[in-house]
Formats: structure tokens, sequence, C-alpha cells
């Protein structure tokens, strides 16, 4: 169980016997939303020692209700990030969909997660996000941790070209993480409202001890971006010690990413952290058209200082989706490649 001064609590440990062979790779996610629970679904089958730092600027649905009723962070995320560390056993199965479940009324719970309810109930008693969310992690038996980026509730903003499609040049400020998912227009840049917010301590301190931080997939603006827009958290992707590994999306998003090449997300991400190096970037090659594109992905991988490694990542599904066991094998043939 969590112990009483969680702020002071090293990451739960799940680290493989000492007579087993080498000790497990410590892996660190950031994203949030279906991207970051791809990756840790996929993560949690490769290693037993894997942190989720999640996003917390969602201002939609269930999330949002509470976060404008009780002024909390927006939980929606984090439940997806610790039903993804949920075991492949009954009892991992029973409880991811429980943390999922949405109720279906006429009335007021209609739409709410039952996971978001009981994150925001435990912040409530115990006065402590990560508290909190430990405490889930251990109800669930998540094969992780998981922890928010930052220790209170954020905004996104957008500058958005074309949001007047009769006016595709004009640049126009959007706030809020739905708003600057769905526009109509072109997403150029993001910042935080309020800006330089503070890092949560504990994924700051996760980030520094990894061993690999993974960035994306997901949404690339609303999800990956912002972890590069809280400086301490910043700073502590930029100075860890740990390998990097960009994984790229498997196609572009309505509202955000219309019209990406693969190459575009390599860009999009430099302009935002210039000074940020990578160790591989990951894709698929169902993503990438001919040979012109892939050369194009390959140079924008070495001008970050990255190697190119393509895997069939997708499902074999109508739409695209990662197949968690393939993306877990490519996360591991990576590991021990380096």
């Amino acid at each position: 169980m969590p112990r009483d001064d969680p702020w002071e609590q090293d990451s739960l440990s799940f680290t493989a016997d000492s007579g087993a062979g080498p000790c497990p790779p410590r892996v660190v996610a950031l994203g949030g939303g279906h991207g970051l629970f791809a990756s840790l679904s996929a993560l949690r089958r490769v290693t037993t020692d894997v942190t989720g730092v999640v996003t917390v600027a969602d201002d939609g649905g269930s999330s949002g209700r509470l976060r404008r009723e009780l002024g909390v962070l927006p939980p929606g995320d984090l439940r997806m990030a610790l039903a993804a560390l949920c075991g492949d056993d009954e009892w991992g199965h029973t409880w991811s969909e429980v943390v999922q479940h949405r109720f279906r009324s006429e009335g007021e719970l209609h739409g709410h997660a039952v996971g978001n309810l009981l994150i925001v109930a435990l912040w409530e008693l115990l006065g402590d996000a990560v508290a909190g969310l430990d405490w889930v992690g251990q109800l669930l038996g998540a094969h992780g941790r998981v922890l928010p980026m930052s220790a209170i509730p954020l905004d996104i903003e957008a500058e958005v070209a074309g949001v007047d499609p009769d006016v595709p040049d004009e640049v126009s400020t959007l706030r809020g993480q739905v708003a600057c998912a769905s526009t109509r227009g072109r997403v150029r840049s993001i910042s935080l409202v309020p800006p330089a917010p503070p890092a949560c301590p504990q994924a700051v301190k996760a980030v520094r001890e990894a061993d690999w931080v993974v960035l994306g997939p997901g949404s690339w603006f609303t999800s990956v971006l912002p972890h590069l827009q809280v400086p301490e958290l910043a700073d502590a992707i930029l100075g860890t010690r740990a390998r990097r590994l960009v994984a790229l999306n498997l196609s572009p998003q309505s509202g955000e990413t219309d019209g990406f090449a693969a190459h575009t997300y390599l860009d999009v991400l430099a302009a935002h952290a210039p000074d940020l190096r990578v160790d591989s970037v990951l894709a698929d090659p169902m993503i990438l058209e001919g040979e012109r594109e892939r050369h194009q992905l390959e140079r924008a991988a070495r001008q970050m200082g990255g190697r190119l490694e393509l895997a069939e990542l997708a499902a074999e599904s109508a739409s695209p989706v990662h197949d968690h066991d393939r993306f877990a094998q490519a996360f591991e043939h990576i590991f021990r490649a380096h």
C-alpha cells in the first residue's frame, strides 16, 4: 500500500527477482488518451518497471465535467493509463472493464466513467493526486505506475491557421483541448495555460532515473507535445541519461494532424523542442507512401540524432489501431539492440 507520504515514495517496485537475470529496463512513457493506452499496454508486456506520465489538460466529457465542478485534475487519461496496465488475467480484465465502464442514463451520471469517479473520490479522501492514483493502481493490480505530468489542471492554447476556411492563412488562437483537437484549421503550435506550470516531482524523478523514455504515439499537439511545455519535466526529458524513443502514429488525426507526412511529426517535435535528441524513431511501414517518404523520415530521424526503426505495429482490423503484441515485440527489439 502507498506510504503515508506518497510524494517521497519511490516508484512502485515490480522488478524481477535478482536471480532471474538482468533487471528489466525502467521505462517512462509520456502521452495521453488512446495513444498512451497503446504504448503502456505494449510496454507492460516487455518490462515490469513502467511508468506512464499523463497530460492533464482534458476539458471534455466526464473529465471536463468533474474538473469544472470539483476543480480537480481531469482524471480520464489517467484512468485509461491505469486500465492499460491491468494484467491479462481475470482480475486484470475485470477491473479494466470496470474502470472503463460508462454509465448510460437520462440523468447526471450519464457519460461518467466509473474509474473517473473512483479516482476523484480517492483524491478527495487523501488530498493528494499521486497517492490516489497509487491506491487505484494497487486495487487494479496495475503492472506499473501512473503519474500526472503536472500537479495542477492545465489548458492548451493553440495557434491555428484557417479556422475560417474562407480565410485559410488567417491565424487564430484556440483554447482548450477539445477545441484544439477538433478544429477544422491547421494547428501550428501549442502552449500551456498557465505558462511554465509546476511538474509532478515524481514524474520528473521517474524520467531522470529511466533507462528509456518513450514519446508518442497519440494526439501530437494535445497529448505528446504538452510534456515539453512543462519546464521541469522538459529539463528532465532533455537531461536524462535515458535513451529516447519516439513512436509515430498509425494515421493522421482529424482536426490535429490532417495532411501530415510521416516526417512532419518529427519536424513539429523539433520545432517545439529544438534541443531534443532521440535514439530511435519507431514507425509502421504502412504510414510511408513510397521510398521518397521513407528517405524523408530517415533524414528527419537523423537530424534529431536517431535511427529509424520500421515494424508492423497495426492490428489486422478495419481501422488503424495498434496490436499490443506487435508493439511490444518492436519495443523489445529496440531495447535489446541498444
